[in-house]
């Protein structure tokens, strides 16, 4: 059967085993053994060898079914001979290894893919949001996604725009306001003629407005005058029939109502100082209110007004602006940045106004004038000793300034007021810048505090203001006491008198001197009597007399009791000096000669 010798022979199959049998059997069994069958039959003296191979199949211990458990948030993964565990997408060991061998070593947490660091984009307008696991984008508020997606993956896929929540009904404005789309968002503002609630502001998505009415304005109590009644009882009729759409109309029938009660004040001028200032600070007042809160009602942009009588009013309305604001009036013009303008933390439009009023100053050209205690105390220093008297005049028309600003009193910078005067000061007069102070009992006083006078140049003055009120210049006239004035006037003509005689006296000397030549001197002596005392005397008191006739309020400085220098007054002096001592030096040259 195997006729070239022995050999060994792995067969499958059936047989039947007769004689002896030698098996060698070699096997590796790492997991499951799985061994070859043999069975079969040896015929007498054969040796028969068997190599039995056995093969090994690797355990899937991550099943099914599972041998092995990861955990939360983890997978199996098997591997040749083995398996490990990862965090499922979207999370990470806490280690930051990669694997893990069972669920007593699971610490996986969330990825935040959104930051910080953020290891993705969304792109403009849009936002990362971080999920259990995961993320998504989503646009911001105030945009949307052109498809109508509610949240998309990367920046690639954005498509953010602006969502116009007032058109499509998702704003929340209360219904006093108008809705205004801006991007990404929207605002709620009051309609033409209507002004927020008190503790509202305007142009916020919480806004609520009231309609623009007439403010209040009493009559001073205790003031008896049938021109200020029928003046009150006008307003009440402007008042009456007041609507917002009448804003301009009604102010222009304001400043009309005013003008004509300055220009006839009738049985007003019949008052007493004190009541007609009682008046004045009532009309000032109740004006400036009425016009900053029917301001709040106008359209942007500059208007106007004026009455027949003179009385005119300048108004801006602007929105939010860093330019500086210019209004002129007559003969005055104000100047005012921006942020003086507005309120802090209003955001609505703001209201600035110049009125002048030509016949306030008839009411409140004898007002009591009230310096500052600085002021004060340089004035008392500088004319120390001779001044007696204070005296003023109006220089200029009553204006009054007023803005939104709720708090006018504490501007944050001061407000550059320029005014035009016809009248130039004189050597004893000073400008002031005042304004119109009211008092707790209804009347009020000029006063000078919180105004400086920046310059002034023939007939125009600049004033700064830190506060807003009613303005004006006045020109302040300082009277010298009467005995200063003497002892200037007598100065001066003992101070003539002395250079006159000085005169004589060398015109004597030549004159004796030449006649002694040709022994004439009693004829000489005789002329001298009789012209040395009438020059002497007389000359100077005729000069002295001239100068205090045309101009007596130059005797006398502020400082001293002296000529004052204005208008070349201090030649009624030098002038007779300067020829006195000309004369002189012709005489002694001539005695030098002689």
């Amino acid at each position: 059967m195997f006729p070239c010798g022995p050999a060994t022979q792995s067969t499958t199959g059936t047989s039947t085993l007769v004689t002896s049998q030698t098996y060698t059997t070699k096997a590796t069994l790492p997991t499951t053994v799985v061994p070859t069958t043999w069975s079969g039959t040896l015929t007498s003296n054969e040796t028969y060898s068997t190599t039995t191979i056995l093969t090994a199949t690797d355990i899937s211990e991550c099943g099914p079914p599972a041998t092995v458990s990861c955990g939360n948030n983890a997978d199996c993964q098997n591997t040749e001979g083995g398996y490990h565990c990862t965090c499922i997408p979207g999370y990470e060991l806490a280690s930051g290894e990669p694997t893990f061998r069972n669920e007593s070593e699971n610490t996986c947490q969330d990825i935040n893919e959104c930051g910080p660091p953020s290891t993705m984009s969304c792109g403009k307008f849009a936002d990362c949001q971080n999920t259990e696991g995961g993320y998504h984008c989503n646009c911001i508020p105030g945009y949307v996604l052109a498809s109508g997606a509610s949240m998309f993956r990367n920046e690639s896929e954005n498509t953010c725009k602006d969502k116009d929540e007032c058109s499509s009904g998702e704003h929340h404005c209360h219904n006093s306001t108008i809705c205004t789309n801006t991007v990404g968002s929207y605002v709620c503002h009051c309609r033409q003629g209507w002004v927020p609630k008190p503790g509202f502001q305007n142009k916020q998505n919480t806004t609520v407005c009231e309609e623009v009415s007439f403010p209040t304005w009493m009559p001073p109590p205790g003031i008896k005058s049938q021109r200020l009644s029928c003046f009150f009882h006008r307003l009440q009729h402007l008042r009456g029939n007041f609507s917002s759409a009448s804003v301009q109309s009604t102010i222009q029938d304001l400043i009309q109502e005013v003008g004509d009660l300055l220009e006839g004040p009738q049985d007003l001028e019949n008052l007493s100082q004190s009541e007609k200032q009682y008046v004045a600070t009532n009309l000032l007042l109740g004006l400036e209110k009425a016009l900053r809160w029917l301001g709040k009602a106008l359209p942007i942009g500059a208007m106007t007004f004026s009455s027949s009588a003179g009385t005119k009013l300048s108004l801006k309305v602007q929105e939010q602006g860093y330019e500086n604001i210019t209004l002129i009036q007559n003969q005055t013009k104000m100047l005012l940045t921006w942020d003086t303008v507005h309120e802090s933390g209003d955001s609505g439009p703001a209201v600035a106004g110049l009125l002048s009023t030509p016949g306030m100053g008839k009411f409140l050209a004898k007002a009591p004038l009230v310096l500052d205690t600085v002021e004060q105390a340089a004035l008392n220093e500088t004319h120390k000793g001779v001044l007696q008297e204070i005296y003023h005049d109006l220089l200029s028309e009553v204006i009054s300034a007023f803005i939104s600003n709720k708090d006018p009193q504490n501007l944050r910078h001061p407000v550059t007021f320029i005014f035009q005067h016809s009248v130039i000061p004189g050597p004893r007069e000073k400008v002031f810048c005042v304004f119109w102070e009211h008092g707790q009992n209804g009347s009020g006083h000029w006063a000078t505090s919180g105004c400086r006078m920046v310059g002034t140049k023939d007939n125009s003055t600049i004033c700064q203001c830190t506060h807003l009120s009613s303005f004006a210049i006045l020109m302040a006239h300082y009277e010298v006491q009467v005995l200063c004035s003497i002892i200037a006037g007598a100065l001066h003509y003992l101070y003539l008198a002395s250079f006159t005689w000085m005169l004589l006296e060398g015109l004597h000397l030549f004159l004796t001197a030449r006649n002694l030549i040709v022994v004439n001197y009693s004829s000489v002596n005789k002329f001298m009597k009789k012209l040395m005392f009438p020059v002497g005397y007389g000359v100077p008191a005729v000069i002295v007399t001239i100068s205090a006739a045309s101009q007596p309020y130059l005797y006398g400085t502020p400082t001293s009791c002296w000529l004052n220098s204005k208008k070349g007054f201090k030649w009624s002096f030098l002038g007779p000096v300067c020829s006195i001592f000309l004369v002189s030096d012709d005489i002694k040259a001539s005695l030098m000669l002689s």
